[in-house]
């Protein structure tokens, strides 16, 4: 008896789902948990996915939006991925609290490379999105109005420096490519002295998964990005994937949340995750597609991703005397 089931190809994005920043934090707060025992407080959800948030709750996480609702404690307090104004650690250091910061290293950079702007008595534009921790973080390395915030190519054309000769631009990590380059194109064309970078500050892992999408997304009826909707590089990948030419281009925390109705009559699908998406929540949407169609798996690689992350010093020594980590080589991570 054939398969009453109609057949359906799913290309399924590789790289996809965490990168080494999101592994690295993730890691951080689960080895603070057994080196420490709980609770260890985390500012801020520690990446943009509510499953990974409820999973370390339930090991024993508390999540806060502020450091003066955590109780005085000797216990970690975490900063999440994202990374955090110094006005954070500053303010942790006051309350005497013992913390560990899980930025990620790309972000980090960013970072540094505004403090050398500053220094260097650059003006500063930050390429990015208003409100996103990641930007709220960045612009908060240094003073008040010091980072001018540019989203769109009508701010550049807004964009009154004291000294159009002497500016500089950094970039949210998280942002689409495409979307950085006709910004960064109308800066150089207005301000032809604009300092950038060393090496573009989109990340890798943000590149990677964009590239794949762009050549998987046109031979799909339907992309789903597995991902939080607060999350930038899930929200891009969608975006990426629509301007690639699939009609259907869908962002989903949860195979849960798919409108099959709404799919109408498809024979292909990509499938991809955001950077701070677990491997299981894309098995979950595999899965929910098996059981309604004949599915064929064809895994596409674009790239191969081989980076990681060293935790911070502090707490792999911890780890290491409570014996919860064996001592051994350190991972090292790009500069």
């Amino acid at each position: 008896m054939s398969d009453p089931r109609p057949p359906l190809d799913i290309y399924l994005c590789a790289p996809r789902g965490f990168c080494a920043g999101v592994d690295r934090a993730i890691q951080i707060v689960e080895l603070a948990l057994a080196t420490y025992g709980a609770p260890v407080y985390v500012r801020h959800e520690i990446v943009h996915n509510k499953f990974v948030v409820e999973s370390l709750k339930a090991k024993g996480a508390i999540f806060v939006e502020e450091l003066d609702e955590i109780p005085e404690t000797k216990q970690p307090v975490i900063f999440s991925a994202h990374g955090v104004p110094k006005s954070v650690p500053e303010t942790a250091s006051a309350m005497n609290f013992f913390y560990l910061d899980a930025t990620c290293p790309l972000v980090s950079k960013v970072h540094k490379e505004a403090i050398l702007h500053d220094r260097r008595g650059h003006e500063i534009v930050l390429i990015g999105h208003a409100g996103h921790p990641e930007v709220i973080g960045t612009m908060g390395q240094l003073g008040e109005n010091v980072v001018k915030l540019i989203e769109t190519v009508d701010d550049v054309e807004k964009l009154a420096p004291k000294d159009p000769d002497n500016l500089a631009w950094i970039t949210q990590t998280t942002l689409s490519v495409d979307d950085t380059a006709d910004i960064i194109e109308a800066l150089k064309r207005r301000f032809p002295a604009i300092k950038g970078p060393n090496k573009d500050d989109i990340c890798y892992a943000t590149t990677n998964r964009q590239e794949a999408v762009k050549q998987t997304a046109p031979r799909s009826d339907v992309m789903i990005v597995v991902g939080a909707p607060n999350s930038s590089n899930s929200r891009r990948l969608r975006e990426v994937g629509e301007r690639a030419g699939c009609r259907h281009s869908l962002l989903l925390q949860r195979a849960s949340e798919i409108d099959w109705d709404s799919l109408g009559d498809i024979s292909s699908v990509t499938i991809t995750a955001g950077a701070s998406a677990p491997e299981i929540l894309v098995k979950e949407v595999i899965d929910a597609f098996s059981e309604r169609y004949d599915v064929t798996v064809e895994t596409v690689v674009t790239a191969n991703e081989d980076v990681i992350f060293n935790i911070p010093r502090e707490l792999r020594e911890a780890a290491i005397a409570a014996g919860v980590l064996e001592a051994g080589p350190k991972a090292e991570a790009v500069s």
